[in-house]
This record gives C-alpha cells, sequence and structure tokens, in this order.
C-alpha cells in the first residue's frame, strides 16, 4: 500500500489516518501535526524521508504563486532541507490552476448548476488564488482582506486586479518573513469575531476555514461557505452559525475533508512518478479519480 503524509504546523487534535480508495488502488493518507513546532516537523520530515511515496507541508506554503512566478517561503523551506528522496508537496498545484480553480465547475455535477453571488469576503487569499479567480467568475464584486486579516493593515482590496497589483508588490518581502508570521495556526483558540461589516455584507465567504474560525461573527445566517479543510465540529460549528451552505474544494473521507496539501500528496503517491506532478498531470487525476468537492446544505 502506497503512503502519504501530511507533517503540518498546525494542532494535533486534527490529525486523522485514513486509506482511500482510488480506482481499486489503496492509498494511506494520515495528517500528522506538530503544535506549531517547526523542529519536531523538521525532525519528522527528515524520519520520513525515503519511507513514504509522498510527504506534505501543512500549515504554511513552500512557495507563493503569481502571475507565472513562485516566491519562496524561505523560513517553511528549512522544515524540508532534510529531505532529499521523497517528493515534497505544499498544496499550490490544487489551489492555483486545478481543483480550486475548477472548483464550481467540478462542483456542478452535485449542485445542479453554477451558482451566483452578490458579493464575496475573501479573509486571506495570498495562497488561493485558483479559488479566488473561481469566485470572481460567480461573483458581481469580491472584496479582499489579507492586509487586514494577516498584516493588521485597516485597508480592503476590491477585486482581483487590485489585489494582484498590491500582491505582486509585497511578495518579495513575504518570501523572507519569519515562520511566527506565515505560520497561521489550528490549536482551536476561542474565536474573536472581528471586520464585521466585510462578513455581513457578503453572501459568499471564501478561503482557508482557519483564518474563518478565528474571525467570523456568530450569525452566519443564510451565507455560503467555501473553503477546504474541515471536520465533522467544523460543519456542525457553520451549521450553528446558520450557514446556508459548505461546500469543501476537496472529498470528505470518514468526516474529514483534508488539506490541499494533503490531497496532492495522495495524488503524487497514486501517480508514483517520484516527483511533484504537473498541474495537467493534476487535472488528469483529478477527472480520472473523480475527486469533487463536498456540498453540504446546513440550513435552508
Amino acid at each position: 500500500m502506497k503512503r502519504a503524509v501530511s507533517v503540518s504546523l498546525g494542532s494535533s487534535t486534527r490529525d486523522k489516518k485514513v486509506v482511500v480508495d482510488f480506482k481499486g488502488e489503496m492509498i494511506s493518507i494520515e495528517r500528522i501535526g506538530t503544535n506549531g513546532d517547526a523542529e519536531e516537523a523538521k525532525r519528522l520530515f527528515g524520519d520520513l524521508d525515503g519511507k513514504v511515496d509522498a510527504l506534505a507541508v501543512g500549515g504554511a506554503d513552500l512557495y507563493y504563486r503569481m502571475g507565472g512566478r513562485e516566491y519562496p517561503a524561505r523560513a517553511v523551506l528549512k522544515l524540508i532541507e532534510d529531505v532529499h528522496h521523497t517528493p515534497v508537496v505544499d498544496g499550490r498545484g490544487l489551489k492555483h490552476n486545478t481543483l480550486e480553480r475548477r472548483v464550481f465547475e467540478l462542483a456542478k455535477t452535485v449542485m445542479g448548476e453554477t451558482p451566483h453571488f452578490h458579493r464575496a469576503f475573501v479573509p486571506v487569499a495570498l495562497d488561493r488564488l485558483g479559488m479566488a479567480r473561481a469566485v470572481e467568475e460567480v461573483t458581481d464584486e469580491v472584496v479582499y482582506g489579507d492586509l487586514m486579516v494577516a498584516l493588521g493593515i485597516p485597508i480592503v482590496m476590491h477585486g482581483i486586479d487590485q489585489y494582484c497589483k498590491v500582491a505582486r508588490m509585497l511578495l518579495p518581502i513575504v518570501s523572507y518573513f519569519p515562520l511566527s508570521m506565515i505560520y497561521y495556526g489550528s490549536d482551536g483558540k476561542e474565536p474573536e469575531p472581528k471586520y464585521h461589516r466585510y462578513w455581513e455584507e457578503s453572501d459568499l465567504i471564501a478561503g482557508d476555514f482557519m483564518f474563518m474560525r478565528k474571525y467570523m461573527p456568530l450569525d452566519m445566517s443564510g451565507k455560503t461557505v467555501l473553503t477546504n479543510t474541515t471536520t465533522d465540529e467544523n460543519i456542525e460549528l457553520l451549521r450553528e452559525r446558520g450557514v446556508h451552505m459548505v461546500i469543501t474544494t476537496t472529498p470528505r473521507y470518514e468526516g474529514r475533508s483534508f488539506g490541499t496539501n494533503m490531497m496532492e500528496a495522495a495524488l503524487t503517491a497514486y501517480a508514483g512518478k517520484g516527483r511533484q506532478l504537473t498541474d495537467d498531470e493534476l487535472n488528469g487525476l483529478i477527472d480520472a479519480l473523480d475527486i469533487r468537492p463536498t456540498v453540504h446544505v446546513l440550513n435552508e
């Protein structure tokens, strides 16, 4: 049996191990959280090198992709400097031009139609530009909160063009950020509702669930949430907040939608090429293995 392991900087309380069936081939996928301990994450990567078929970095990105260029997250790359044999992915292959970029196309088979929204709020889009571009195609207005949410600068950006102009200026600087500024955490601390106006004025909320959980208001009635990694408890939280629909970009296995980094590692292990897969190869596997988003209607 092939094995894919995601070593995450996030909380070990979100750990999960399942076996998935890819057209008759069984793949063991496992997430191991290190509770923000970078040294432990680095040790695990070194120990697992050459012993598993694919490794994934969770909780941070190795590179930020923008306009055909990739900007290295130097602090994160240090975590995998002892890996020399096993391919390592971080999910960006599924985020930019494949799974998340195609989310509404792939979800259409479940939803029956392509949805339309009036306004979307994306708390942080830096590592999910594929999702952002997908959102732009089905929404009249999109507001980006990266400066506000990630950096504490009280400015929002409107539309993907304005967003990309700002991101191109900041990425050379972000590339040198220490791990403490890159790792966004998943330790389950109590939420701190902020930025109420942007949540309230939007009928679609899109992006990483950890940012959502930390800042979303108590009342999310009637909204659609487009996100990634969720547990049963996360889905129940959204139901309690009044969310109408949740779309997770990755499939659910045993009550859990794994992160794109874990799913990219699973596909990399399945392909057995001993390297990262290209966008074309990932798209081919998404179609061949019928990888689809999961759609939950929580409240009518």
